[in-house]
């Protein structure tokens, strides 16, 4: 589609209400699935990392439990 103006553009032809709208749902819904994305990768490291580090601790106790 050409436009004579970019009037005309942001105008859609008369249809700019759905079109923009679109966009902008698009847009934002594509930006809430990367928040929560990138939050629940940040809860799932940290969750991991404290089963690591349980892990250790139950492993040094398990050897301070054996040298007594």
């Amino acid at each position: 589609m050409y436009f004579d103006s970019f009037s005309d553009f942001l105008n859609m032809g008369g249809y700019a209400a759905y079109v923009w709208a679109s966009f902008g749902i698009t847009f934002f819904s594509m930006f809430v699935l990367y928040w929560k994305s990138v939050s629940d990768g940040k809860t799932l490291l940290k969750e991991i990392q404290q089963k690591i580090d349980r892990e250790e601790r139950r492993q040094a106790a398990k050897k301070m439990e054996n040298t007594l």
